[in-house]
């Protein structure tokens, strides 16, 4: 199992029955993992746009007298952190946005120690024919570049990177033809219409596999199986490194799963070549 920060934290709220108000506190400290166990109640109470009382709440939730206690339990178990964060701060921040990015992609390998999520994942996606890929606002670029690739190996791709009235109509259409899954990225900040899809594609039969920033997005409760890849908040804007390689990773599950994935790149292949496709 992965010893980050975040990993530590994941393991502390699983097996509680959070709220909703409670799973946001939860999601803005998994992201924020190596800061938050020196923020104070109304510090992290800021930070995730809830009250301060709310923070005791959620600590007592999980089995601690108070805030300061949960705190001081993280601080002991995250003290090395705490110095990786003192180091950092002799680098400008455009350095440690690049810094940030490098840990969650550190996050991301320690969590495919255990490749079984992604396998499963691969298989669910290679058996879904047509295979509806989700992505609204911040996450259409991710949907948009799996669905790219996935086009090359997969029989049937369909791109939902445009909400509105239709994006029912496209998913009943995805469903009365075979589909079976659906892959969804979801990332900060979370559409409504992207929760509302994915309520609607469950309810409809759909398996819905979702790569989102954490196990506490706003999607988790309407995913079957999610995998999470964090975000990096140290610029204005999130960068989306850690989702990105995952989707290429499921992207090599889901090729691994389809018997003739291989066969389809190399028709590709010589298709491109004698078009004179790209440049070598």
């Amino acid at each position: 199992m992965s010893d980050s920060p975040a990993a530590r934290l994941q393991a502390l709220f699983e097996g509680h029955r959070l709220t909703p108000t409670q799973r946001r506190i939860a999601h803005c400290m998994v992201r924020g993992a190596a800061e938050v166990p020196f923020l104070s109640s109304v510090e992290l109470a800021d930070l995730a746009g809830v009250s301060q009382p709310s923070v005791t709440r959620f600590a007592v939730a999980l089995g601690f007298d108070g805030y300061p206690a949960l705190r001081r339990h993280l601080r002991e178990v995250a003290p090395a952190e705490r110095a990786a964060a003192v180091q950092e701060d002799s680098y400008n921040e455009y350095q440690q946005a690049v810094l940030g990015e490098i840990e969650n992609l550190r996050q991301l390998a320690e969590m495919l120690a255990d490749p079984a999520p992604v396998e499963e994942a691969g298989r669910l996606l290679a058996a879904s024919t047509p295979l509806p890929v989700l992505g609204l606002r911040a996450a259409s670029s991710q949907a948009r570049g799996f669905a790219y690739f996935a086009a090359k190996v997969h029989p049937d791709v369909r791109l939902l990177d445009e909400g509105g009235s239709m994006m029912e109509d496209r998913i009943d259409a995805a469903l009365y033809e075979g589909a079976t899954a659906l892959l969804c990225f979801a990332l900060p900040r979370h559409p409504r219409e992207v929760v509302d899809t994915l309520e609607r594609a469950r309810k409809a039969g759909l398996t819905v596999v979702t790569v989102a920033d954490s196990a506490f997005a706003p999607v988790a409760r309407h995913s079957d199986l999610l995998i999470p890849a964090p975000v990096g908040t140290g610029l204005a804007f999130d960068t989306a490194c850690a989702p990105m390689l995952l989707g290429r990773v499921l992207l090599e599950a889901m090729a691994d799963a389809l018997p003739d994935a291989q066969a389809r790149l190399e028709a590709f292949d010589t298709r491109a070549a004698s078009r004179g496709l790209f440049v070598e």
